[in-house]
C-alpha cells in the first residue's frame, strides 16, 4: 500500500499525545516479533491514551496506510508486522475494574497477564489462560490470538473467558460486543454495528451447514476465523469471533473478561515416559480426572537447562523419564489433593508401561519444575550441538486422542526431511509447540521447509486437527489455510474480512491474501552474510557474529514487568531500546545494513548500547543465553577500531583502572588528598566521571603488600596449596576482604599463596571494548600462574566479575590458549574452595543477612555455593529479587548514568537494605554492589569473607 508516510508521521504528531516515532532505530526494533519474519514497518505509534488511538486510527484510515497492532510483540507467526505499527503495551494498561461478586475484570489492551492476575488473586481469583508469556504477554494480544495456556484445558481459552469487548471498526465505528454464554444469550446489536451485525448472521445462515462441517470441532481449533460463532443455533456471536482474528477485523478499545476461582490447594504430579508417544497414551487416561494442566516437557528441553536449574529439578521430584508431563491437581485440602493425584499416577503406571510418577506439594519445588516447561520457548531454539531451531511448525493441534498418532507420523516425516527438534507443550488439548532445525539461510532449505509443512498440515487435516493451535496463523500459517479448510472455507473468510474491513487496512495479508510461508524470512537477509573478522571467538556460534545475534528470537523474558536480573535499565525506562531483545535486534539490523546503513560505525547502535550495564543478566535469565555484554564488548571494539580519539573520557580513566590503581597505590594518602579536594570536581570531569560520585578511597596499604610483609603463611604437611587471585579492586580498594579470606581458607586447610608477579584478568578493558590490550593484559596474567594451571592448583578469586571473566570471556577472548581452557575450570569462587575443602566445617554464627548476589555470578558461577557455605556457617541468608545493583563496574560511575544508575538501585535494593533490621548483615561479594549500598543507604556491605573471618579469628 502506498501512501504518504512523511505526511501522516506530521499530522500524528501534531494530534498526539503520545509518541511518533519514524526514525530508525524504532523502525529497527519493531521490524520482527517472535517468530521468522522481518517486514519494516514505516513507524511506530505509542499511544498515550484510548483517544490517542482512536486519532491514530482515524489518521490512518484517512491516509490509507496499514494498521497492525502491537503488544508485546511475542507473536511466533508473524501476526503483527509491517504498515504503521501501534504499540498498545507501554501505556494503554491499566486495569479499569475488578468486580470479585461477578468475578470478572475490565482492561485495557495493553495490560500484562501477570499484573492482571496478581491484581485478582487477592479476590480467590485468576484468569484461565495463562501463556507461558504471561510475565510479559498483553491481554489485547491474548484477544487477538485467543491465547490458551497451560489451564486452559480447564479454563478454556481468552475466546472462552471474554465477555464484552468495545472495539473500533475499520471505518471508524465504535461498539460494544456481548459473548454469548448459558447465562448471557444473544441480545441486540449494538446500534453502531446493526448493519455489520446483520451481514454477519446472513452469511452465518447461508453458509450453516459447510461451518457446522469444518469449524469448532475441538476446543483448540484456533486457525482461521471462528466462523462458528455466526451459526443461527448459536446466536451470532461477533466477540469471540473477533477473539483469534488477529487484529484483521476490529481493533480492541477494552476487554470485559471473567476470572477463575482459584482452587484452595494445588499439588502437581509429574509423570514420567519413556517416550513422546507414550505420554500421548496417558492424555486419556489423565482428562477424566479433570487436571488443571497437563503440560510436556521433555529430556532434550530438560538438558539445555543450567546445570544448577537440572539438579534442582531432580531435587524438586521430576521422576525418571524420557518426556514428562506436568499435571496440576486442586482440591479444597492438600489431603484431597494428594489422594487425587495419586489415583492419577496408580491408574497411569497400571495403563502406561514404564511410566513414573512424583507428587509434589512444596510452592518452591512446583516453580522449579514449572520454570522447565515456561523456558522451553526459548531453550528449544539451539540444539545440543549448537545448531539453530526455528519455530514455523510449532502450533500444530489434533483432538486429544489423535495426539499419539500425531506424534508418531510428525516423527515419521521429520525422518524423511532429516529434521530433529525439541518438543513441550499442551497435552490435555493436543497442542504441540515444537522448534526444528529447518535450515531457512538458504533458498533449497526455505523450499524444503515450505514442503514439510506442507504435508505436515495434510497430516494434522487428516487427524482433524489445525495447524494453529493457539498463536494464530500471521505468516507462517496464513498460507496454509485453504490446504487445511478447503477454497470455498477460506472464500468465508474473505468475505467476513470484506464485510469489517473492505479496504484492507487491518493488519493486511494475515488470514486473508496470505503471502507465501516464505515469503520475508528473517533469516534469508544479508546479516548472513556480515563479514568482517571479530575479536572474541564466539565459539557457542560457530564463530559468527550474525548466528549470535540470531539468538534472541524474540520471546521477551527481558520485557516482563518485574523480577529477574536482566535488564536493569529496561525495568526502570521501559523503552524496547533498553531491553536485551531492543538491542539485539538493533544489532541484527546492522548487519542487515538496509534500515542502519553504517555498520561497526553506526551511531544508533551505540546509542542502543549505551544503557546496557554489561550485567550479564541476560547470560543467566535468557531462555536462549542472549549474552549483551559480551556483544556490547565486541561493538564497541569495532566501532572505535582505529578511531582511538574517539572513546570517551571513561574508557581512558575506569578502562584504564588497573594501571591507575598500581601508580596511586605508590602514594594512597596523596591520591586520596587530592581526589578530595577542590581538583576533585575538574579530576572527575576529565576522566568522564560523574559529579554526583565519590572516588573511592585507595587503602592506606595494599592487600599484597600485607601478605608479603606482614603475614605469616600457614604452612605444613597436609595443606593443599592454593592460588588467591588478587583482583585490583581487592588489592588496592578492599584489602580486608582479602585478609579475611586468607584467614578463612587457612582456617580450612588451605596453604595460601598469590601469583608471583603482577596480575589483572583485563576485566575493565572487556568492557569498556578495548579487547586487544584485554587480551595482552590476560595474556601476561597466564604467563604468570601458568605453572599453578598446569599443576592442577585451584585459583580462588574474590571479586565475581573477574571470576567470571576466567570462567566464561577468557575462553573468547584467548580462543586456542590451553591455559585460558585450565582457568575456566580451575578458577573459582571462595565459596567452592571452601565446599572442596574436605574437614572444613565453619563455627555457626546464628544471624541473619540480606544479600546482593553480583550479576556476573548469577549469570555464570551461580550461587548455589555461596547459599550452601552460609547455610553450614548458621548465616540465614534472604536474597531480595533485587536484579542489578546499578552501579556495575564502570557504568554508574560514568557522566550521564548517575540518575539511570541510581534509580536501578533503588527499584528493590536500596529499599530492602533500609529496611533491613540493624542487626541483619549486608552481604555483598562485588565491590561495585559495596559501592552503591554505601552511596544510596546508611549501610555497609559486606564480603562473605570478612563474615566468615570472624569465627576464625575468636578461636
Amino acid at each position: 500500500m502506498t501512501y504518504d508516510v512523511a505526511r501522516l508521521v506530521r499530522d500524528l504528531s501534531t494530534e498526539l499525545r503520545g509518541e511518533v516515532r519514524d526514525d530508525t532505530l524504532s523502525r529497527a526494533m519493531y521490524a520482527t516479533d517472535a517468530s521468522n519474519y522481518r517486514v519494516v514497518p514505516d513507524l511506530v505509534v505509542l499511544p498515550r491514551d484510548e483517544a490517542d488511538l482512536l486519532v491514530t486510527l482515524d489518521l490512518a484510515r484517512v491516509a490509507g496506510a496499514p494498521v497492525a497492532m502491537r503488544g508485546a510483540g511475542t507473536s511466533m507467526a508473524g501476526n503483527a508486522l509491517g504498515g504503521v505499527v501501534v504499540d498498545v503495551s507501554r501505556y494503554l494498561d491499566r486495569i479499569v475494574d475488578i468486580d470479585p461478586v461477578a468475578a470478572t475484570a475490565t482492561v485495557q489492551p495493553g495490560v500484562v497477564l501477570t499484573d492482571l492476575v496478581a491484581a485478582a488473586r487477592p479476590h480467590g481469583l485468576t484468569f484461565g489462560a495463562d501463556p507461558s508469556s504471561a510475565s510479559r504477554c498483553t491481554l489485547g494480544g491474548m484477544i487477538a490470538n485467543n491465547a490458551c495456556g497451560a489451564h486452559s484445558v480447564a479454563w478454556g481459552t481468552t475466546g472462552d473467558n471474554v465477555r464484552a469487548l468495545r472495539v473500533v471498526t475499520a471505518d471508524g465505528r465504535q461498539a460494544r460486543v456481548q459473548a454469548v454464554t448459558d447465562t448471557s444469550p444473544a441480545g441486540p446489536p449494538d446500534p453502531a454495528i446493526a448493519d455489520l451485525h446483520r451481514a454477519l448472521a446472513s452469511l452465518g445462515e447461508e453458509e450453516a451447514m459447510l461451518i457446522r462441517r469444518r469449524f469448532g470441532t475441538f476446543s483448540r481449533q484456533i486457525s482461521g476465523y471462528a466462523l462458528q460463532h455466526l451459526l443461527p443455533e448459536r446466536g451470532v456471536d461477533l466477540a469471540r469471533l473477533l477473539c483469534g482474528s488477529e487484529g484483521t477485523l476490529a481493533t480492541t478499545l477494552e476487554a470485559t473478561v471473567s476470572l477463575a476461582t482459584l482452587p484452595r490447594t494445588v499439588v502437581l504430579l509429574a509423570l514420567g515416559f519413556p517416550d513422546a508417544v507414550s505420554a500421548a497414551r496417558s492424555v486419556p487416561t489423565v482428562l477424566p480426572h479433570g487436571p488443571l494442566t497437563m503440560e510436556s516437557i521433555n529430556a532434550t528441553l530438560v538438558e539445555r537447562l543450567p546445570a544448577d536449574t537440572r539438579r534442582a529439578a531432580t531435587a524438586a521430584g521430576l521422576p525418571p523419564g524420557q518426556m514428562w508431563l506436568l499435571v496440576e491437581v486442586g482440591a479444597d485440602d492438600e489431603a484431597g489433593a494428594r489422594s487425587a493425584a495419586a489415583d492419577i499416577a496408580q491408574e497411569v503406571r497400571d495403563t502406561i508401561p514404564g511410566a513414573t510418577a512424583s507428587v509434589v506439594t512444596d510452592p518452591s519445588a512446583q516453580g522449579v519444575l514449572w520454570r522447565c516447561r515456561r523456558d522451553g520457548t526459548g531453550l528449544a531454539t539451539r540444539r545440543a550441538d549448537g545448531a539453530e531451531a526455528w519455530a514455523g511448525w510449532e502450533d500444530a493441534a489434533v483432538p486429544p486422542d489423535r495426539l499419539g498418532d500425531y506424534l508418531t507420523g510428525l516423527d515419521e516425516l521429520m525422518g524423511r526431511y532429516g529434521y530433529s527438534g525439541a518438543s513441550y507443550g499442551h497435552f490435555g488439548e493436543g497442542c504441540m509447540h515444537m522448534r526444528i532445525d529447518f535450515d531457512l539461510l538458504s533458498e533449497p532449505g526455505a523450499r524444503s521447509y515450505r514442503s514439510f509443512v506442507e504435508q505436515a498440515t495434510d497430516l494434522v487435516v487428516s487427524l482433524g486437527g489445525s495447524v494453529s493451535g493457539e498463536h494464530g496463523d500471521g505468516r507462517a500459517r496464513g498460507g496454509l489455510l485453504e490446504r487445511m479448510y478447503g477454497a470455498d472455507a477460506t472464500d468465508l473468510f474473505t468475505r467476513v474480512k470484506d464485510l469489517w474491513d473492505p479496504e484492507r487496512r487491518l493488519n493486511p495479508r494475515v488470514i486473508v491474501d496470505p503471502p507465501d510461508v516464505v515469503d520475508d524470512l528473517r533469516q534469508q537477509g544479508q546479516a548472513q552474510h556480515f563479514g568482517g573478522r571479530t575479536r572474541l571467538a564466539f565459539a557457542q556460534d560457530a564463530g559468527s557474529f550474525a548466528q549470535a545475534q540470531r539468538r534472541c528470537v524474540g520471546v521477551g523474558k527481558c520485557v516482563q514487568s518485574s523480577g529477574g536480573v536482566m535488564c536493569p535499565s529496561y525495568q526502570v525506562t521501559r523503552e524496547e531500546t533498553h531491553s536485551t531483545r531492543g538491542r539485539a535486534r538493533v544489532l541484527f539490523e546492522m548487519m542487515e545494513g538496509d534500515v542502519i546503513t553504517d555498520g561497526w560505525r553506526a551511531e544508533e547502535v551505540r546509542d542502543a548500547l549505551d544503557l546496557c550495564l554489561s550485567c550479564k543478566g541476560c547470560l543467566g535469565d535468557c531462555p536462549v543465553n542472549v549474552d549483551m555484554a559480551t556483544y556490547k564488548a565486541e561493538f564497541t571494539h569495532q566501532h572505535y577500531r582505529g578511531r582511538p580519539w574517539r572513546r570517551p573520557r571513561s574508557h581512558w580513566t575506569m578502562g584504564w583502572l588497573p594501571a591507575l590503581a598500581r601508580v596511586a597505590g605508590l602514594a594512597p594518602g596523596l591520591t586520596n588528598r587530592v581526589s578530595s579536594s577542590r581538583l576533585a570536581g575538574p579530576l572527575k570531569r576529565a576522566g568522564g566521571v560523574a559529579q554526583s560520585r565519590d572516588i573511592p578511597e585507595f587503602a592506606p596499604q595494599s592487600f599484597t603488600s600485607w601478605f608479603h610483609r606482614e603475614h605469616t603463611p600457614a604452612r605444613g604437611q597436609g595443606r593443599t596449596r592454593i592460588l588467591l587471585w588478587p583482583d585490583t579492586f581487592t588489592t588496592y580498594l578492599s584489602p580486608e576482604v582479602g585478609k579475611a579470606a586468607v584467614a578463612v581458607l587457612e582456617d580450612a586447610g588451605y596453604e595460601v599463596h598469590l601469583p608471583a608477579g603482577q596480575v589483572c584478568c583485563g576485566l575493565t578493558w572487556v568492557s569498556t571494548g578495548q579487547l586487544g590490550v584485554a587480551a595482552t593484559v590476560l595474556r601476561r596474567s597466564l604467563d604468570v600462574i601458568e605453572p599453578a594451571l598446569r599443576a592442577g592448583a585451584t585459583v580462588v578469586g574474590l571479586e565475581p566479575s573477574c571470576t567470571a571473566l576466567f570462567r566464561h570471556e577468557a575462553v573468547e577472548l584467548l580462543a586456542g590458549d590451553e591455559r585460558a581452557a585450565l582457568a575456566k575450570t580451575q578458577v573459582k569462587t571462595l565459596a567452592e574452595a571452601l565446599l572442596e575443602a574436605p574437614d572444613w566445617q565453619p563455627r555457626p554464627q546464628d544471624r541473619e543477612a540480606l544479600v546482593q548476589v553480583h550479576c556476573h555470578q548469577h549469570a555464570v558461577m551461580g550461587f548455589d555455593a555461596d547459599r550452601e557455605v552460609m547455610r553450614r556457617a548458621g548465616i540465614s541468608a534472604q536474597i531480595p529479587d533485587s536484579g542489578c545493583c546499578g552501579l556495575a563496574g564502570n557504568f554508574g560511575f560514568e557522566a550521564g548514568h548517575e540518575e539511570i544508575s541510581a534509580q536501578i538501585g533503588e527499584r528493590v535494593l536500596a529499599p530492602a537494605v533500609r529496611a533491613a533490621p540493624e542487626a541483619t548483615e549486608i552481604v555483598s561479594d562485588g565491590f561495585s554492589c559495596r559501592t552503591q549500598i554505601g552511596s544510596l543507604t546508611p549501610r555497609r556491605g559486606r564480603h562473605l569473607a570478612e563474615l566468615l573471618a570472624e569465627t576464625v579469628e575468636r578461636r
